[in-house]
């Protein structure tokens, strides 16, 4: 049976005891830290986070959205809130669509592990790509409006926006083959051939970076919040993959929604099959060349070669989530049925990198 995405992610829970905390003792700890801030707060947590548990602060005046860092045995160098949180507190001095940052914690003993504070920002979340329920003319604005965000961002220049030690882009790819690698290594739960060969292959073949940028490593549409009844992007969430890198890679892996293997009940969204003229939502060369304008480019270079290791990148993601699922930190529910999704990215991973030479 096929995951109703949109039913499934959207909104919010109740906390799950694994992942629940004192309100009175943050309540005391933000009195002092945002201005207007007043109790009592009410916790929920947001469905759709897969990685940072994220929950909703109400409180009588005012929401607010926390993220935090999960309890238990962690990855190395994953779950980095700390940098989230710079990463949002120098695009939103810029005017670029995110939530507005309020203050961020290392002291473990308020929540239980290190989080922030954010504003909350109120509109839509789509978690389906083909949009059902709009019409074609607004389809193509959102797309649209989603290509010219990515294209602004990937237009900064880190040193100028205060972030020029964010990350070395140098080698992005290389260093993040290897990262996944490892991760993926620490997650598996099972053998599956084709991210051997990746992960023998793609050390070989990574391609240069193409110029420093910053870039925000899970770029898609339920990443997104639109505005309640325009297509406009009000904010950009989830940064927790941010860092200086390759803006090509980037955008690549934005692009994998069209070639998304079928779901098997998890968690990526696909436009693969779907009459995209039909739906008002460019094809796959159309969104390319839409940024591709914007950029000042002719083509996406390597583009096979990213492809290959962005969905073995998703792949090894996917497999950290379950790997957490059995170490019992995962903080989605829906974590357990995005084991069945692992093989048959690896296999499409597989299947970019013999188009891009890899022997078969």
């Amino acid at each position: 049976m096929t995951l109703d995405r949109q039913a499934a992610y959207s909104g919010t829970k109740e906390v799950p005891p694994n992942l629940a905390f004192d309100t009175a003792r943050l309540e005391a700890w933000l009195k002092t830290r945002i201005p207007g801030f007043k109790g009592p707060v009410e916790a929920r947590q947001f469905k759709g986070g897969q990685s940072n548990p994220t929950y909703l602060l109400t409180t009588p005046s005012r929401r607010y959205v926390l993220r935090r860092k999960p309890p238990g045995k962690l990855l190395a160098s994953a779950h980095a809130v700390d940098r989230e949180f710079r990463v949002l507190s120098a695009l939103h001095r810029e005017g670029f669509p995110v939530a507005q940052p309020l203050v961020y914690c290392d002291d473990d003993s308020v929540v239980g592990t290190a989080f922030y504070v954010m504003a909350h920002v109120e509109g839509r979340v789509f978690w389906v790509p083909a949009l059902p329920g709009l019409e074609p003319s607004d389809r193509a604005a959102i797309y649209d409006a989603m290509n010219d965000t990515i294209a602004r961002l990937h237009g900064f220049d880190p040193a100028a926006i205060g972030l020029a030690d964010f990350g070395r882009p140098e080698g992005y790819v290389a260093r993040q083959v290897k990262r996944w690698s490892e991760q993926y290594r620490a997650s598996e739960t099972e053998t599956i051939p084709e991210m051997d060969r990746l992960m023998a292959w793609l050390p070989e073949h990574v391609p240069p970076t193409s110029r420093p940028a910053l870039v925000h490593g899970d770029y898609r549409l339920d990443n997104l919040i639109l505005h309640p009844s325009e297509p406009r992007v009000l904010a950009v969430l989830d940064w927790e993959l941010a860092t200086l890198g390759d803006p090509n890679a980037d955008f690549v892996y934005h692009l994998m929604t069209w070639l998304m293997p079928v779901e098997k009940g998890g968690g990526t969204g696909t436009l693969l099959g779907l009459d995209l003229p039909a739906l008002g939502i460019p094809t796959l060369e159309q969104y390319a060349e839409a940024y591709a304008r914007r950029m000042g480019l002719s083509e996406i270079p390597y583009f096979e070669t990213l492809l290959a290791y962005n969905f073995f990148r998703l792949a090894a993601i996917l497999q950290g989530i379950v790997g957490r699922v059995r170490d019992g930190t995962a903080s989605n529910e829906n974590a357990a049925a995005m084991a069945a999704e692992v093989r048959p990215l690896a296999a499409t991973a597989w299947a970019w990198a013999c188009k891009a030479g890899a022997p078969g």
